[in-house]
């Protein structure tokens, strides 16, 4: 009872982050100038997604060796998978509960070459950095990590350069360190999404200290506690912030959020898996990516075609993630 009443405690712990942060970092985007895409893609793609970054970087480095190893893969694989096809669905799901606030339903409100350009970059660099597992040189490897390396720093320098100065003025809510100013410092903007992702990360490390006690209760494996039960918990600020978004009818910070971190989690991880373990991938983990792959393949299949998306192609994220989990208690994925 204990443990369940600590798990709803650290997720009202993370919405409340996650509220703060999006107020914060829409007031931060506007003091750099920065457009919606970089805002949502870079800034709070990668703010949210430090609380999850910080399992694998600390398993692998601290870690005892071969469950280190076990655990840090796991959860590097386990963020975008996660992201690919739970965090789809649930966008693709707060789409469809907003429906009765969008003249437009079912199209979402997203600027298609931002998130197109999301996607491409996150279906080759993930590929290569599985693929990157089948090598048996370790020569290569480590080439294979600098290139995704590399490919993150073009990605965002592709975002902030092509995006600076095109967002749109608009009413912001009042900052809320400062609800009385309508020119808040940037100082204290910096400062508010600095304590919102101390309270999102701080929400997640007591949930995901919760889930790995019940878990261990329960028996689950080291492998799939890291690549379903962790993700799933650090994945919730991501959730939150695009719900909060798409509630507001910003989808493409919504998604971008999202799609950024896709981007961040297949590449720089794996470029840190790739480095400091023998990136060698089992069934299981294989299956994790290909499904990822998949499941951001068809949306980026209906942008690309269709010049537009439909919270209906997000949903069936939530079904590959479905076959995932129906794997693991076939006993298929050990």
């Amino acid at each position: 009872m204990a443990d369940i009443v600590l798990l709803v405690i650290s997720l009202g712990i993370i919405l409340l982050g996650a509220e703060v942060f999006t107020n914060g970092v829409e007031w931060l985007g506007k003091k750099l100038n920065l457009g919606e895409g970089a805002v949502g893609s870079i800034l709070a793609a990668v703010g949210t997604a430090l609380p999850e970054s910080m399992i694998p970087v600390v398993a692998i480095l601290f870690g005892g060796g071969h469950v280190g190893e076990e655990v840090g893969i796991g959860a590097i694989l386990g963020a975008p998978f996660m992201l690919s096809t739970l965090a789809f669905f649930i966008v693709g799901l707060a789409v469809i509960a907003y429906r009765g606030r969008r003249h437009d339903f079912p199209r979402m409100r997203i600027n298609t070459v931002i998130m197109g350009r999301d996607l491409a970059f996150f279906l080759l660099v993930y590929a290569v950095a599985i693929l990157a597992a089948l090598l048996k040189t370790h020569l290569w490897k480590q080439i294979i990590a600098i290139f995704l390396a590399i490919a993150y720093f073009v990605y965002a320098y592709l975002t902030v350069t092509r995006e600076s100065g095109n967002n749109e003025e608009e009413e912001l809510h009042p900052l809320y360190f400062a609800r009385r100013s309508e020119d808040p410092a940037l100082g204290l903007v910096v400062f508010q999404v600095l304590v919102a992702l101390g309270l999102i990360i701080g929400g997640a490390r007591i949930f995901v200290r919760g889930v790995e006690h019940l878990s261990n209760l329960l028996g689950v494996p080291a492998f799939v506690l890291s690549l379903i039960i962790a993700p799933i918990a650090t994945e919730l600020p991501e959730k939150f912030n695009s719900i909060i978004w798409i509630g507001r009818g910003k989808d493409t910070l919504a998604l971008g959020n999202i799609t950024g971190a896709m981007v961040f989690q297949s590449s720089l991880l794996p470029a840190l898996g790739i480095t400091m373990t023998s990136w060698d991938l089992t069934v299981g983990a294989m299956i994790s990516a290909v499904l990822a792959i998949l499941s951001a393949g068809a949306v980026y299949l209906q942008i690309r075609w269709k010049k537009h998306l439909t919270p209906y192609t997000l949903m069936g994220g939530g079904a590959f993630y479905l076959i995932f989990v129906v794997l693991v208690f076939a006993g298929v994925i050990r």
